[in-house]
């Protein structure tokens, strides 16, 4: 996949002036799960109310302008406001991340009267999800075969979409698909006619983030339902859409190391085996540092995407990869040591380290594999040999 840039951001689309200051709302959403993370998990289903709650307080996608009735909020704020949700729930941090994409994708390619009808919404209550993933487009999203198809004065939508994370909850969906010579994100109602959902049964990680298939059989809605007209480039397409969603994924990354890092060490510095603590052996203590350097570098890594995102830097996509790859491997490796530390204790279906390492894992896998951001960083790599 090409990393073009997603393109300028409109010049009154800036971020708010005024201050972005998240800590009181991630202190209040810490109030609203207040534990509950774990029967959640259990369940697979999180609360639509609470989802309700945190979309009216503009804190499922905190970068919506202001005049739009959102936060405004830079990336840099936004980040550690997701990395404190994703510390909480990694199910609740997806489906920010789903909104987070939604809102981005409309902001970025819709019209002012389409950003005026839908990003108050999203910032008011309403949940929205992105569906972009298909049976033969998963990594290469270019094999997308989903049809959006002008008919007069509406527009016809055909395909499948697979995968679609928060998909259950959502008000609306932002479908991807072929549009004329093109592409096009399509805005369609939850329940449009021809549209359906298969939820995800028994999903390994993010078991309650609301994962479902889509169908869409002959779903007809007004033309103004697509964004900036469509046929735009599928490449610049699914970048402006997945590079916003790769960062808030590395930044949930940060969330579960540092959920994993503060249940080891307390553990390690109160259980008691062979007459000392088990963070006073040696191997158990490595164990903590490798932890603490894994979180460290995570956290640095989308520190330093973040900057470019709000300073409009020209490698903002490439950082934004190479954020996702650091933090969803060091993710899934520091979560594993936290799991070697607590051993039996935090071996229990619904514990916080028992479900980090689930939820981890799948973070290698969703907005571009290991594989494929190790290929992306690589072409960066050998361009520049070559300029």
């Amino acid at each position: 996949m090409a990393l073009t840039q997603p393109g300028p951001r409109p010049d009154h689309l800036e971020p708010s002036d005024g201050p972005d200051d998240l800590d009181d709302l991630a202190r209040q959403v810490e109030d609203w799960v207040a534990g509950q993370a774990g029967q959640w998990d259990l369940d697979g289903r999180l609360p639509v109310a609470l989802l309700r709650r945190m979309s009216a307080a503009g804190a499922l996608c905190t970068q919506v302008p202001r005049q739009y009735g959102g936060r405004g909020a830079t990336s840099s704020a936004n980040g550690e406001f997701t990395a404190r949700v994703g510390a909480q729930c990694s199910s609740l941090r997806s489906v920010l991340t789903s909104q987070g994409m939604a809102a981005w994708v409309i902001e970025r390619l819709g019209s002012e009267d389409q950003r005026g009808e839908w990003l108050p919404r999203l910032s008011g209550g309403a949940l929205a999800a992105v569906a972009f993933s298909e049976a033969q487009a998963g990594s290469d999203l270019s094999a997308i075969s989903t049809t959006i198809r002008t008919d007069g004065h509406e527009v016809v939508i055909e395909g499948d979409k697979l995968w679609t994370t928060a998909a259950t909850y959502a008000d609306m969906i932002v479908v991807i698909g072929r549009h004329q010579d093109g592409a096009a994100a399509v805005v369609v109602p939850a329940d449009a006619p021809g549209m359906s959902l298969r939820p995800l049964p028994a999903p390994s990680g993010c078991r309650a983030a609301g994962h479902a298939d889509v169908s869409l059989r002959g779903v007809r809605l007004p033309a103004s339902a697509v964004l900036g007209g469509g046929d735009q480039a599928l490449p610049m397409l699914i970048t402006t859409a997945l590079a916003s969603g790769r960062l808030s994924v590395a930044w949930g990354c940060v969330g579960i190391l540092r959920a994993c890092l503060a249940s080891a060490s307390a553990h390690a510095a109160t259980r008691q085996q062979f007459g000392r603590t088990l963070g006073q052996h040696q191997l158990v203590a490595g164990h903590l540092a490798d932890l603490l350097v894994a979180e460290r570098s995570a956290t640095w890594a989308c520190q330093a995407a973040s900057r470019r995102w709000d300073d409009r830097s020209p490698d903002l996509v490439i950082a934004t990869v190479l954020a996702k790859q650091v933090a969803a491997t060091r993710a899934t490796h520091g979560s594993a040591l936290a799991a070697q530390v607590l051993g039996s204790a935090g071996a229990q279906d619904g514990h916080v380290v028992s479900r980090a390492h689930r939820d981890a894992r799948l973070m290698e896998l969703i907005e571009g594999t290991t594989e494929i951001c190790r290929t992306l960083l690589a072409g960066h790599v050998l361009a520049g040999v070559s300029r």
